[in-house]
């Protein structure tokens, strides 16, 4: 009798940390291309009026590269695996305020990670 084992399909990542934009922006963006082609979604990125549309092209655009040059994939049949966004470090800033007060502002950040992987004909 003749087991059948899946394949393990080989998965490229990606990671930028420390985008200085809020992780919940970044999600807004990140859903719009969850499960594309990777080259569709770079030409989707390249129209969103968002700013975190900017540092997630960056980071698929990296993968990519990573894909083609250290595995030797076809960039053509890759399509997004996992594409997830981690908070980073919140930075505590300042405003002062009128009559001696004190405004606190969290500056926050976020991590990107991208997993491509290559779908077969």
């Amino acid at each position: 009798m003749a087991e059948m084992y899946e394949l393990e399909r080989l998965r490229v990542r990606a990671v930028a940390k420390y985008i200085p934009i809020s992780a919940q922006k970044v999600r807004l963006v990140v859903d719009q291309i969850r499960g594309m082609r990777a080259q569709d979604a770079l030409e989707v990125l390249r129209f969103m009026p968002q700013r975190a549309a900017k540092p997630v092209a960056k980071v698929l655009a990296s993968a990519i590269a990573n894909a083609e040059n250290n595995e030797g994939l076809d960039p053509e049949l890759l399509y997004i695996h996992r594409i997830f966004v981690d908070e980073g470090p919140r930075r505590r800033w300042r405003r002062f305020g009128a009559r001696g007060r004190f405004k606190p502002i969290i500056r926050r950040s976020s991590h990107i990670t991208v997993e491509l992987e290559e779908r077969p004909e």
